[in-house]
């Protein structure tokens, strides 16, 4: 009877534990040292592409557009210091949340996933390797 007891309290203590590590940690906000701190996301890592007109993260299975907030802004000036053309992308690490695009909602034709940049973490000091080069070939002239 007693071992019983120490199996179910010990099951009723991993269920607990397992409810509260499976919360959302992108809502949750953390109490440190009499402050209330909001949690700032995932950590992602991509290439980074900013200009005027909008912002993408690149990584190996999405692409994501990026509110266009001081964050963007302030990650698109560091990566232009280290790109070569206009069109480089920058590897980057940072941390945000991700959710739908609410430009979807308005018909737009856009990334259905949007990130908004809580903190930069890093900046690579060399743009990404391009995966496509487009090469132009002459001809020859074969007509005789």
């Amino acid at each position: 009877m007693i071992m019983k007891n120490k199996i179910a309290l010990s099951l009723s203590i991993c269920a607990a534990l397992l409810a509260i590590s499976c919360q959302d940690g992108a809502k949750k906000k953390v109490k440190q040292e009499g402050a209330v701190v909001e949690n700032k996301g995932a950590t992602i890592a991509g290439e980074y592409y900013y200009s005027e007109d909008g912002a993408v993260l690149k990584g190996a299975t999405f692409i994501y557009a990026v509110a266009m907030d001081d964050m963007a802004q302030e990650l698109g000036e560091r990566v232009a210091q280290v790109k070569n053309d206009v069109y480089d992308m920058v590897p980057v690490l940072v941390r945000g949340t991700v959710s739908r695009n609410p430009a979807l909602d308005q018909g737009q034709e856009v990334w259905e996933q949007m990130l908004t940049i809580k903190e930069i973490v890093s900046v690579g000091n060399a743009p990404a390797a391009v995966d496509i080069k487009i090469q132009e070939e002459k001809k020859a002239d074969v007509s005789n």
